[in-house]
């Protein structure tokens, strides 16, 4: 059996409680941890922990707050895109390695090797796709909605998800695009 953790409880060690910053990712977290959940009754056949979904969909993007993102009321030095390494090395140190790998890999459609190369991301050089059935479903769920506070709250049609996938490119498109078969039945 394995130890559940507060999602909120470690969300207020990093924020502060009313800020621009813990209202937006909270509300998103939400949004994506039900979606999530949604999206695991529909392939509960493939035995989803869904226990573990719900905290890590609430965690996902826990590192955002050292992006440079005022948007979104987040001043810290790194690009946006490094809130999913960063989440993860957080998460790490919390002593939650699992939840850590879903805030690494929840990154657009997931990240390879050879993308980060391909385009010098500011990323480490690995492999940062979902791997497992919770990793996939909470980075499938991510893309229906956006921390931009006009339109926080607002699902996203699949129209729209599939311009901005695959405005990076026709491998993600494809990546969605294996996701969205896997999860829409």
């Amino acid at each position: 059996m394995t130890e559940r953790i507060d999602p909120m409880t470690i969300i207020a060690k990093y924020y502060q409680p009313a800020s621009l910053a813990y209202e937006i990712l909270v509300e998103h977290s939400k949004l994506v941890a039900r979606k999530s959940l949604e999206i695991a009754e529909i392939v509960a056949g493939l035995s989803p922990d869904r226990e573990f979904i719900g905290e890590a969909a609430m965690l996902h993007d826990i590192g955002i707050f050292m992006t440079d993102a005022p948007g979104i009321g987040c001043f810290g030095d790194e690009e946006y895109i490094c809130h999913g390494y960063l989440g993860r090395e957080l998460l790490e140190r919390e002593g939650l390695p699992r939840h850590g790998l879903v805030c690494e890999r929840h990154i657009g459609v997931g990240v390879t090797a050879e993308d980060i190369e391909k385009h010098d991301l500011p990323l480490p050089g690995r492999d940062m796709m979902p791997v497992s059935i919770e990793e996939k479903i909470i980075c499938y769920a991510d893309k229906f909605f956006s921390k931009k506070i006009e339109s926080l709250g607002v699902e996203k049609t699949l129209e729209k998800i599939r311009a901005e996938v695959g405005g990076y490119g026709p491998q993600n498109l494809r990546r969605f695009e294996e996701l969205h078969a896997l999860f829409s039945r």
